[in-house]
């Protein structure tokens, strides 16, 4: 009996308690803020992949967590290359960055600039042996590799530099080392990863970038001074329980959270991996990447571009002069302007006007009205070259213009439409790799990430190259079926 009450008590405490206590933890979730966080994911050793678990780590990476613990905030990580960050954070996409972003007047008088979290110096990086750079003067006339919008290279520029924008450090790297460019300015602690990672000989630090200093901090926008405060509120509390000093000591066997901790040392690195290893743990997340973004994102744009395309083109070919005007404009526009142009008009052009679209609509949009654009061409085409003949035949049974097209003309110019539009669609298949600038990680955004943690490019843009190509020759071969199948009834 005794046992059967104990049982009976447990099971009620199970059925109240436990249920209580989840509830208790979901309302707390629900008050938490969620706090976007961009970030590059391919700027080691402060923002990178681990290369074991794939997941998103690093300095900065450790650092905003440990900030959103004090501050009680929720994270979600959008990675992005790092020209594209500021934008998104302008067009809330992002609520902060956390990117060893340098802090500077520009930035303090348009951005919330929270307090300081690392100290670094500027260091020259030259092909190793190049005993023509030794200082930051040397680099006056000659030509380097930067972030265009980062510190470093408005350091590059005022010493009198030609500056080549890169995506990051690990691009930088190998201009410099191909000979495209002549030196690198950028952070010590990242060169002094790159160097104990890759196990690089090609390249060497010079020297120091004269007095170059750096002092990084987290950047909200304007208007965001709640979520400033509450960053340098844990900021201080984090510095004072000693938090960041651990963090640093991890990463750095130093205190970069003061301006004189001691010397960064990584020699250690993350190690370097043979080719075959990187292969091998980037080929399923690539073909995620494949699967999850690209397949769905050419599917749904060239879907709904075909459609729009059908509409423009008869616009086009209206009696109507204001309907053709208009679509004749659309087209013109459309051909007229780059697609990365369109993708950012959409994605950070048009929040502006309060059109807010989550990163993989935008594409959706942007993409769809760019296969408008060329394909209405075709289709007009394509209805143009069936014979007059047809529309007077289908007039003398009854038929109107709507159902003449729809049941004789447009039939016959399918027929005539595959193989240029089937070359549209391999096209759209290649440019979905411009995802990535709107937050999309697709099959090869994932290739860059691999290829900047590991300097493997050519191994891994070649591997991406294979995916994109097995995709092709499968659209192709059922590009061919197709036209078979619609030339049967076609009579020579």
């Amino acid at each position: 009996m005794r046992h059967a009450l104990r049982s009976v008590v447990l099971f009620l405490l199970l059925v109240i308690v436990l249920p209580a206590q989840a509830s208790v933890a979901a309302a707390q979730d629900a008050q938490q803020p969620v706090v976007r966080v961009g970030t590059e994911g391919t700027y080691p050793p402060f923002s990178f992949h681990d290369q074991k678990t794939q997941e998103l780590t690093g300095y900065d990476i450790e650092v905003i967590r440990a900030v959103a613990g004090k501050a009680g905030w929720r994270l979600e990580f959008v990675e992005t290359q790092w020209d594209a960050v500021f934008p998104a954070l302008d067009a809330r996409r992002i609520d902060v960055i956390a990117n060893q972003v340098s802090a500077n007047a520009e930035r303090a008088a348009k951005y919330g600039l929270s307090s300081t979290y690392t100290h670094s110096r500027g260091v020259v990086v030259r092909r190793t042996g190049d005993t023509a750079i030794t200082t930051l003067a040397d680099i006056k006339g000659r030509t380097t590799a930067q972030s265009s919008t980062s510190n470093w290279a408005k350091v590059a520029r005022e010493a009198g530099a030609k500056v080549e924008a890169v995506e990051g450090f690990a691009q930088a790297a190998a201009l410099l080392v191909q000979g495209r460019v002549d030196a690198i300015v950028n952070d010590n602690i990242a060169v002094l990863d790159y160097l104990a990672s890759t196990g690089s000989k090609d390249v060497e630090i010079a020297g120091n970038a004269e007095e170059k200093t750096s002092e990084q901090v987290l950047t909200f926008r304007k208007d965001d001074q709640a979520l400033l405060a509450q960053a340098n509120q844990a900021i201080a509390a984090l510095k004072a329980d000693g938090t960041l000093r651990a963090i640093s000591q991890k990463y750095f066997k130093a205190d970069v959270s003061v301006p004189d901790g001691g010397t960064a040392d990584l020699s250690q690195g993350r190690g370097a991996r043979g080719t075959w290893e990187v292969l091998g743990s980037t080929a399923w997340p690539m073909f995620v990447g494949l699967v999850k973004v690209t397949i769905p994102l050419t599917a749904l744009s060239f879907a709904i571009g075909l459609v729009l395309a059908v509409f423009v083109a008869l616009a086009r070919i209206s009696p109507y002069r204001v309907l053709s005007g208009i679509a004749r404009a659309f087209i013109s526009i459309i051909r007229g302007t780059p697609l990365l142009v369109q993708l950012f008009i959409v994605f950070y052009g048009l929040p502006q006007l309060g059109l807010k679209f989550p990163p993989f609509t935008a594409a959706v949009i942007a993409f769809s009205l760019n296969v408008a654009g060329y394909a209405a061409e075709v289709v007009r085409s394509s209805i143009l070259s069936v014979p007059k003949g047809q529309f007077e035949a289908a007039a003398t049974i009854g038929l109107g213009y709507s159902l003449t097209l729809r049941r004789i003309v447009l039939p016959q110019a399918a027929r005539i439409a595959v193989p240029p539009l089937s070359n549209t669609l391999l096209s759209l298949v290649k440019d979905t790799s411009l995802g990535s600038v709107v937050l999309l990680t697709e099959l090869f955004r994932e290739s860059q990430l691999a290829a900047a943690e590991s300097n493997e490019f050519l191994a891994l843009y070649a591997f991406a190259g294979l995916y994109y190509w097995v995709i092709c020759a499968a659209l192709s071969a059922a590009q061919k079926r197709l036209e078979t199948r619609l030339n049967r009834y076609v009579t020579t």
